[in-house]
């Protein structure tokens, strides 16, 4: 057994998952435990400088061990997993020598693993995969990028021949409730660039990710008794089902892919008198991006002439931007990411992420950070699985880099 696969099995047996409801950061105590199991693991390598905060980030500095000046590379991965399931009493399943087939995962509640529903599965055939028993998520989103972060990390101090310039870690709390980068101290970090390990079929390589805003609409309506509402009584669920009708019904995260942007409701709560509704807005387009805002300012505008002012409302706020702004005058570090990855036989691919990443928040903050696979799919649930040597390619991705900048 390799020993990133080795790192991943016990990191998955820490329960880290987060929780949007909670006010503390971390939002949970399993990944604070976790958070100090990796400082230990880091200086028990010879890793000098490494801490962690009250707040469950863990920063390390590895310092180069070549005279000539090498800009500082950072590696990031967070620990804590999706709230989506859990993530208590993880029990692994090796697929060892996989035949193509259904891969049954539970057999008492008929959880079947099936080419069928994920045909992806296809392209691992002979090779050695990583599933859940069925009852638990597995847990590689994303402490399989914690792993091959590590797993790199203990090469290096195993063979301290090998060249490399300065490297900053950092491994990061609640990325999956969204608050991974809210107080991410980048000079701290003190890295020039960095990458997240966080993506998820190898090869994929990733410097580009949606706008995004969220959009509430209230809509206030009358409620009178029915026997005698005849001209009195404004419904505000049905106006809202106008809202709705008024929006493209082909953009939608159902009808969409690629670069393609959408409009999605995630709630809807209302009677006659109020109804809620609850939008995210997502393009990869600045200009696309402002224009859907407008368009959905505009229908509540129409709204308000035909049933009076003020019967709707909106609230839009921007959450997160598209990175490639910021990685673009760097694109070095893509370029470099993409070579490395050639050079130990993987084809790179370069998809657009369509949904956020730290790295886009980070890149804003003045930390350009694009993102590389892992190695997983089927994340933050019952049909995750990752190949084995996925992890072990992501291991070499990391160490290729790191060679590539000290040789430059």
């Amino acid at each position: 057994m390799s020993k990133v696969v080795e790192k991943f099995l016990k990191y998955v047996s820490y329960d880290s998952k987060s929780d949007e409801e909670s006010s503390t950061v971390p939002s949970t105590e399993g990944q604070m435990k976790l958070a100090k199991e990796l400082v230990k693991e880091l200086k028990e390598m010879g890793v000098q400088e490494v801490s962690v905060d009250d707040n469950g980030y863990v920063m390390a500095t590895i310092p180069s061990n070549v005279e000539k000046v090498i800009p500082t590379i950072g590696f990031i991965a967070h620990i804590d997993t999706a709230p989506d399931m859990s993530g208590k009493d993880v029990k692994p399943k090796f697929v060892e020598n996989y035949d193509g087939g259904d891969i049954i995962l539970n057999s008492e509640n008929n959880i079947v693993l099936s080419p069928k529903d994920f045909p992806e599965l296809k392209n691992y055939i002979g090779k050695t995969l990583i599933t859940t028993d069925g009852t638990t998520l597995l847990g590689a989103d994303d402490k399989a990028g914690i792993s091959e972060i590590m797993s790199a990390v203990e090469y290096l101090f195993e063979n301290p021949k090998f060249s490399h310039g300065p490297i900053s870690i950092g491994f990061t709390p609640d990325e999956e409730v969204g608050r991974g980068a809210d107080i991410f101290d980048v000079k701290k970090f003190g890295a020039d660039f960095a990458y997240t390990m966080d993506g998820g079929t190898i090869g994929e390589l990733e410097s580009e990710n949606f706008n995004a805003a969220s959009a509430k609409i209230s809509i206030h309506g009358r409620n009178v008794h029915p026997g005698s509402a005849k001209g009195k009584m404004i419904h505000s669920t049905l106006i809202a089902n106008e809202f709705m009708s008024s929006l493209p019904p082909n953009e939608t995260p159902a009808t969409t892919e690629g670069y393609e942007g959408f409009y999605h409701l995630i709630a809807l709560n209302g009677d006659v008198e109020e109804t809620k509704l609850q939008y995210i807005i997502r393009d990869f387009a600045s200009e696309g991006f402002e224009n859907r805002k407008i368009f959905m300012k505009n229908i509540v505008d129409v709204l308000n002439d035909k049933y009076g002012k003020g019967t709707v409302d909106i609230e839009v706020k921007d959450q997160y931007y598209n990175m490639k702004e910021k990685i673009e005058p760097v694109k070095h570090i893509v370029d470099t990411a993409f070579l490395a990855m050639k050079e130990v036989g993987i084809d790179p691919i370069m998809v657009p992420i369509r949904g956020g990443t730290d790295g886009s928040r980070l890149s804003f903050m003045g930390l350009p950070t694009p993102n590389i696979f892992t190695g997983g799919h089927n994340f933050h649930g019952k049909y995750e699985f990752i190949p084995t040597f996925a992890m072990e390619s992501a291991v070499g991705v990391i160490i290729k880099i790191v060679e590539l900048y000290a040789a430059k």
